[in-house]
């Protein structure tokens, strides 16, 4: 019996993505069609928690199925991250004038992620002292004691790097190891390489045009069929949510939300006044935050679906080109650094909100001065650190913590609730990493305005 209810729910999610590629064939928008997907995953996800619970085998079975849709696609995106950050970063600084454009360009998007990041920290820390949040009001079991003591032997590798050591992490010493996707700065070893690459090549069409013509023509047609590719997966799009946002709510556990909800509220209000700092910010550069938000939506649904910043460079990249007006080069810089550095959810107002709730339990005061500044230079520092240890937001947390001698112990007690707000935190991220490169292609000049403010320009690329 449970064999043939699996097989039915298989069906139903296949006669739905029949029903988004009919929307497709029909010529809907990208938009109607990622958001039809999110709303059949959400519909699908109610069901089977429903029918079924999140304990049930039936639904194991079926979530199973569900990931060749879902995580299918996200691993279609993955497989074209460093190929696509590669060829995207030499082909832009082929392009450029000066080499020294690269050097403003970099400067402007890292000191905007970081900045920002450190502004989430702030937001983060309002929010916890609104809602009153202390560890010691959450009741800990033994899942959360679990991830506790998780957290505390992962501590030990973190606190043998220092700083430089974290950043010397970024360099890449094997380029072909990354290229594999290997370490946790994998990507941003991949650009500083392709950064190289195409400087290099820079020097020999000074020297020897004729060579620099033939790789330039290589790398140009290398490019052409990578974006082919890439059009390709984000086709997909509306299929991977759909699969993504079902396993979710299938498997969402709805009674330590309820448990939690404070502090589920808490994030939430946090990632919101975030957001909507970041509209300010597009606001005050002379575009339309409104425009914006309309076109930078279904990168966030994706996003919020996955989990995954990495994940979301393809998506990310394609935005800021061909819907924001984002020139190339500022566009695969900021997608690429704001997957690992700066993060205002996961590196800015995670570990802020946790420092918060954790000093009173250990006697320290959180409104004090000496307190709330070196938390916030910290969360600036390791916005830099994540990257060069891996684990997201969870690590970031903990290169917090332990450097405010606060016990990392403390921050299990979140497990329950932590893809839940983890969705958000992504959302966060990404949206800070395609701000930071709006704003940068703004000040170098480089913007299309005309793009910005032509509605359908993102299906001119994605639509067949």
């Amino acid at each position: 019996m449970s064999t043939f209810l699996v097989v039915v729910n298989v069906a139903v999610l296949l006669a739905l993505i029949g029903v988004l590629i009919k929307m497709q064939q029909k010529h809907f928008s990208f938009s109607k069609r990622v958001f039809a997907g999110l709303g059949f995953g959400i519909i699908l996800g109610i069901y089977l928690q429903t029918a079924f619970g999140t304990e049930s085998e039936i639904v194991t079975q079926t979530t199973d199925w569900y990931s060749l849709a879902g995580s299918g696609y996200v691993k279609l995106l993955m497989m074209i991250v460093i190929p696509l950050v590669m060829v995207s970063i030499i082909q832009a600084i082929i392009n450029l004038e000066k080499a020294s454009e690269l050097g403003r360009m970099s400067a402007w998007i890292i000191g905007i992620l970081v900045a920002t990041a450190m502004v989430a920290g702030v937001v983060g820390v309002g929010s916890s002292l609104m809602f009153d949040l202390n560890a010691d009001q959450i009741e800990a079991g033994q899942e959360e004691q679990e991830r506790g003591a998780y957290m505390e032997e992962n501590l030990g590798s973190l606190q043998d790097m220092s700083t430089p050591e974290k950043i010397l992490e970024f360099i890449p010493a094997n380029p072909f190891l990354d290229m594999t996707g290997d370490r946790a700065t994998s990507t941003i070893a991949v650009v500083i390489f392709s950064a190289i690459v195409g400087i290099a090549v820079l020097g020999v069409r000074r020297k020897n045009p004729e060579q620099a013509a033939v790789f330039t023509k290589g790398v140009n047609a290398v490019y052409a069929v990578v974006m082919r590719i890439v059009t390709l997966i984000l086709r997909l799009t509306p299929i991977g949510i759909m699969g993504l946002m079902a396993n979710t709510v299938a498997q969402t556990n709805v009674a330590g939300i309820l448990e939690m909800g404070k502090f589920v509220l808490a994030s939430y209000v946090a990632l919101l006044v975030m957001f909507i700092l970041h509209l300010t910010l597009i606001a005050f550069s002379g575009l339309n935050p409104f425009t914006y938000l309309k076109k930078v939506l279904p990168v966030l649904g994706f996003a919020f679906t996955s989990r995954s910043s990495a994940g979301t460079i393809p998506l990310n990249i394609s935005a800021q080109k061909n819907s924001l007006g984002v020139d190339e080069g500022t566009a695969n810089m900021s997608a690429s650094f704001g997957a690992t550095i700066g993060q205002n959810g996961c590196a800015g107002i995670y570990p802020a909100m946790l420092a918060v709730m954790i000093a009173p339990s250990v006697g320290i005061d959180p409104l004090s001065p000496g307190f709330l500044i070196q938390l916030i230079l910290l969360i600036g520092i390791s916005s830099f650190g994540v990257a060069g240890v891996g684990g997201g937001a969870t690590f970031a947390a903990l290169i917090v913590l332990s450097s405010m001698n606060l016990p990392v112990a403390l921050a299990g007690l979140l497990i329950s609730v932590e893809p839940l707000i983890d969705m958000g935190r992504t959302a966060l991220n990404v949206n800070g990493a395609m701000t930071s490169g709006t704003i940068t292609s703004r000040i170098l000049g480089k913007f299309n305005r005309e793009k910005f403010n032509d509605a359908k320009a993102v299906e001119k690329d994605i639509a067949i």
